[in-house]
């Protein structure tokens, strides 16, 4: 898996308007550019927020991203909540180190991280 990829190219996405731009444009050109594994490419496309969570992405990458593509707060939230339901616990990455911690107790940590920014 390529984590740091994903990241990087979301990063890119959610600071940069001409990487935006691209996305809109030239979306596969622009994938060219990041190692990335197809499963990993399909959840950037879809987007499928809860699977960029459960393979690792950052938690403040990720809530910007969705924010990019016009997903409302709630509706992130139960994206991560169906992730770890469907894809199972997070593989990779800051939220892989803490385990499984269930859905009330990550939507606590997120909600800090909300409020917080």
């Amino acid at each position: 898996m390529s984590l740091y990829q994903v990241q990087k190219l979301i990063w890119q996405l959610n600071r940069d308007p001409r990487t935006r731009e691209r996305w809109g444009r030239e979306r596969d050109a622009l994938l060219a550019e990041y190692e990335v594994s197809d499963e990993e490419r399909r959840a950037l496309v879809e987007p499928d927020i809860g699977l960029l969570y459960v393979l690792g992405v950052n938690g403040q990458l990720l809530m910007h991203f969705a924010a990019l593509h016009k997903i409302e707060w709630n509706a992130y939230l139960e994206a991560m909540r169906q992730g770890l339901r469907t894809h199972g616990p997070v593989r990779e990455g800051v939220y892989a180190a803490t385990g499984y911690e269930g859905v009330e107790a990550h939507d606590a940590r997120l909600k800090r991280q909300w409020e917080a920014r």
